[in-house]
């Protein structure tokens, strides 16, 4: 059996494919485009080639995310909290807590015990109406403090001094930042306070569900090592769990509910 997932997102799209014994076979993140049905093909031409695998290989595809309804060869499409939790729970049986950070959306999702293999979603909030506290807004602060997005993590972790960003507003953080930076503060020290300030966001959001043991941490952003360590931080002295890959989650727990469509329960 061989199942695929492919999350669709408004920034990048993860394809994996996973295999007998529930291995992933292989697994892609290319970048989105303004055509979604473009992004879904190339994603999953790039993973097949990668894989060896071809079209017919695959016995059933679950599109999740934003675009899901957007991948003509998909045959279901499912909501990307379902997938997240899934995927988390695959990853990490324990989980409770999933605080997930994407491109444009921040979420946490709480989940019920998966015993015999079953994943319940008890609650989720969501903040996907504005840039706060998502892989937007440090694309953005980036921008600002002109340096590559993906050197953040590393050079936040250089900070010595500890800065209080006090707006999350996108346009205010910016005016906020470019502040910072005329009273010759280092940069490594306002990346920093930006990641302490998502931090908080970001939990201040899930204390809604309310937050439990275990957490899973998963989506792009986490590949940002320096946000990692300040959720880490924040929600000590729980218990949290960080993937190999965050950025695949959603992808992960597409493909493994595809694969109860392939052989599904009394046939």
């Amino acid at each position: 059996m061989i199942t695929a997932g492919i999350d669709i997102g408004s920034v990048s799209t993860e394809v994996v494919i996973v295999g007998n014994d529930n291995e992933i076979i292989d697994s892609v993140v290319v970048a989105s485009q303004m055509d979604m049905e473009k992004t879904a093909k190339d994603a999953m031409d790039v993973v097949l080639e990668k894989s060896g695998l071809k079209n017919e290989n695959i016995d059933y595809i679950i599109a999740t995310g934003y675009g899901r309804n957007n991948v003509p060869f998909a045959n279901k499409a499912v909501t990307e909290i379902t997938c997240h939790a899934k995927g988390a729970q695959f990853l990490y049986p324990g989980t409770r807590t999933i605080i997930d950070i994407g491109g444009q959306d921040s979420k946490a999702i709480a989940i019920a015990d998966g015993k015999n293999g079953n994943t319940r979603v008890i609650d989720f909030v969501m903040n996907d109406k504005c840039a706060a506290g998502t892989g937007r807004f440090l694309e953005v602060m980036a921008g600002v403090l002109n340096v590559d997005v993906k050197d953040l993590g590393e050079l936040s972790q250089k900070s010595t001094k500890e800065i209080s960003i006090s707006s999350m507003c996108t346009v205010f953080a910016e005016s906020e930042v470019i502040s910072l930076i005329h009273q010759r503060l280092s940069k490594e020290d306002i990346i920093s306070g930006l990641h302490t300030a998502i931090s908080r966001k970001v939990l201040s959001l899930a204390q809604r569900i309310p937050i439990e043991d275990e957490i899973t941490l998963t989506g792009g952003v986490m590949k940002n090592s320096g946000m990692c360590k300040k959720l880490m931080e924040e929600l000590a002295p729980g218990r949290v769990n960080m993937p190999d890959d965050p950025q695949i989650a959603g992808a992960l727990g597409a493909a493994i509910i595809a694969r109860k469509y392939v052989n599904p329960p009394g046939s």
